[in-house]
């Protein structure tokens, strides 16, 4: 399915990620990072004491090639298509983080709570990136086994 939020922005990235780290700072974050390598981008920040790594995949310019009514793009024209296709999903990145900010503010959610996932743990992998894999195991077992909460823990 395509995404239709920001389908038309024009807010270059550069923009969009500053708008970033400027609603990042606005709701108390201590710092900020960006980076970028092939075909992933991420945004590392802290905030209530703790390091949140989001993770963004780029869409990959190869998607561009042909236009929705499958003709041939010429090289320019793929570029101008993959880098709305970037400028859209920053869009979308800028939409969440002040959505979770937000709800965080007023009281609907908590921080631990809302970025979950994206917490990064001592050993540098995000709390979604430890747990995913153990939740799947936990579904495919049907639930009957289930993995410790934490390396070391004791059984109840």
């Amino acid at each position: 399915m395509t995404s239709r939020y920001a389908a038309t922005t024009e807010v270059p990235t550069e923009r969009t990620r500053g708008e970033i780290e400027h609603t990042l700072r606005r709701y108390g974050a201590e710092g900020f990072a960006y980076a970028w390598e092939g075909d992933e981008a991420m945004i590392r920040f802290r905030m209530h004491g703790k390091y949140i790594r989001m993770m963004l995949s780029l869409p990959d310019k190869s998607a561009f090639m042909f236009t929705p009514a499958k003709r041939l793009r010429n090289e320019a024209d793929i570029v101008k298509a993959w880098e709305q296709g970037c400028r859209q999903i920053w869009r979308a990145l800028a939409l969440v983080v002040k959505a979770k900010l937000e709800a965080v503010e007023t009281g609907i959610t908590t921080f631990e709570s809302e970025f979950l996932a994206h917490i990064e743990l001592p050993n540098k992998q995000t709390v979604g990136e430890w747990m995913l894999p153990q939740v799947e195991q936990v579904y495919l077992t049907g639930g009957h086994e289930m993995p410790r909460l934490m390396p070391g823990a004791t059984d109840g």
